[in-house]
């Protein structure tokens, strides 16, 4: 059962700007396979971009609304900008562990 709490206000083109942060981060780990094999089989994503709080906070949100149906959570700060290469910034991937 979903948790109950106050809905986000949703940002503008929330959708379109999570799917952009998506696919950097994929053509990351993909030229990153290490990276990839070392996360969770199956996992919740949940992209914090620094640069965007407005985002970071709705995503943040979301995962409390809906929860991880019991999959483990990655979380990804990362910067959104078109203007940042992942060469350049990488992104940082965090697991919390299981108390």
């Amino acid at each position: 059962m979903a948790k109950m709490t106050p809905q986000a206000k949703k940002p503008k083109q929330v959708v379109e700007r999570n799917l952009a942060l998506t696919e950097k981060l994929m053509r990351y780990l993909l030229a990153q396979p290490r990276l990839l094999n070392s996360l969770p089989h199956s996992f919740e994503l949940v992209i914090l971009p620094d640069d965007d709080p407005e985002l970071r906070l709705y995503n943040l949100k979301l995962l409390d609304t809906y929860g991880s149906e019991g999959k483990p959570v990655v979380f990804v700060r990362l910067e959104s900008s078109h203007r940042v290469s992942m060469e350049q910034v990488r992104p940082n991937l965090y697991v919390p562990l299981a108390a």
